[in-house]
């Protein structure tokens, strides 16, 4: 049987009738809704040869075993955000399917290399605000005392969570055994951005993860009767704060694919008749390069401090988390390109500014690869993603194609 990219189109039309509402996906990890999505995928895998277990940290391996253990690796990951798309991460694990299922047929069951399809385990974080969990334990990056008491909007922990389905937190470290012999990783998913629309472009070819330096910037002026003082006399921590949040778009848009975002703003007081005393914000850059990614950060931070001297006040940085840029294989981005443009006619290199699990496997040292896929609109955790079903077909069949090159790669290696 060869690949038949409408039956992948199909089979996410059926999860998503299966785990989502009126409202969007509701495939959160660590629920109910979840290990259904996992129960109908593990049906969908019974027709082919290949074993299956979920490792230490809840991770999904099937394995179609190879003429050699050299294992090419094809991800992605059925959790959603509450209320979110039908194709976020689901994309990648069904299209993944869908290659499974030609290699299995086309090789009769034993492909030259071994082929193994992975499901990460809560690549969201949208319980409880760990991103890439199951992944990172892989890859042995993982923070489990910082983790283990993380608790969900009903006090639920993180550790019980995982208990509840068989899962163990303090046995992490005995995921990353899934590495032997892995020579190579493949993530197709959505963009979730407007870039490759704005192209006319249904595919792109992923260059790295974008590293992220995120910080709360505060702001300390003087609280004040705002009848009272003058405007001459105010020490405004907003003011500061103010003139922060405009100016890091020019230090954004000095360099091409950076992103600052301002994205939380408090202020105390915070009532209607009062200077503000202090103001609280957070900061979010974003860059593939690292040298650019710190020369945002040392801009915004010499400009909070010339704002919050024009201003009368003090400004103090904090940092929430940081993440070094993951570039993606030379060797794999060239296979990607080659791919993408055998099926759609030309191609676009581009990073990601968001995470995905694809940046753990790479820091595990694994050659790794993503391919992106359309979003109409740019629109993703949200119930109205989408992507025209020409372009999640063209997705699956220049996946296969990728997957084909990496596997000859793997072969040729020694």
């Amino acid at each position: 049987m060869s690949l038949i990219p409408k039956r992948a189109v199909a089979d996410l039309e059926e999860l998503r009738n299966l785990t989502g509402d009126g409202n969007g996906a509701q495939r959160v990890a660590w629920t109910d809704t979840w290990l259904t999505a996992r129960e109908w995928f593990a049906s969908k895998l019974k027709a082919l040869p290949v074993e299956h277990h979920y490792d230490a940290a809840g991770n999904n391996w099937n394995t179609l075993s190879g003429a050699s253990e050299k294992c090419l690796l094809i991800g992605g990951h059925l959790d959603s955000v509450p209320n979110g798309g039908w194709l976020d991460g689901a994309l990648g694990v069904i299209a993944g399917l869908e290659v499974l299922r030609r290699i299995s047929t086309e090789f009769a069951g034993r492909p030259p290399v071994t082929v193994r399809l992975v499901d990460w385990a809560d690549e969201e974080g949208a319980r409880f605000g760990r991103s890439l969990l199951g992944s990172s334990a892989f890859a042995g990056t993982h923070s489990i005392e910082a983790d283990r008491g993380r608790t969900d909007r009903d006090g639920v922990k993180l550790e019980d969570a995982l208990r509840r389905c068989g899962i163990e937190i303090d046995r992490f470290p005995e995921a990353k055994k899934e590495q032997q012999n892995a020579a190579a990783y493949l993530e197709l998913h959505i963009e979730q951005g407007p870039v490759l629309e704005h192209l006319g472009l249904p595919l792109g070819v992923v260059l790295g993860t974008k590293g992220v330096e995120r910080h709360i910037i505060t702001f300390h002026g003087q609280e004040a009767h705002s009848g009272s003082t003058p405007m001459n006399a105010r020490r405004d921590a907003l003011a500061a704060a103010a003139k922060l949040a405009l100016e890091i778009r020019p230090i954004a848009r000095r360099h091409e694919d950076a992103v600052c975002t301002m994205g939380s703003v408090k202020t105390f007081p915070g009532i209607v008749t009062a200077v503000v005393g202090r103001c609280e914000v957070t900061l979010d850059q974003r860059d593939l390069d690292a040298k650019v990614l710190a020369q945002m950060y040392k801009e915004a931070e010499d400009a909070s401090h010339r704002f919050a001297s024009e201003e009368g006040c003090s400004v103090d940085w904090s940092r929430l988390w940081s993440i070094e840029p993951v570039p993606f294989h030379p060797q794999l981005l060239d296979f990607c390109e080659q791919s993408v443009r055998e099926i759609a006619g030309t191609a676009h290199r581009m990073p990601s500014g968001p995470l995905h699990d694809a940046a753990e496997v790479s820091r595990a040292g694994i050659p790794t690869v993503m391919m992106f896929v359309q979003s109409l609109n740019g629109i993703s955790h949200n119930k109205i993603e989408d992507t025209k079903e020409e372009h999640l077909e063209m997705s699956v069949a220049a996946l296969d194609r990728l997957a084909s090159k990496t596997m000859d790669w793997i072969q040729k290696q020694r």
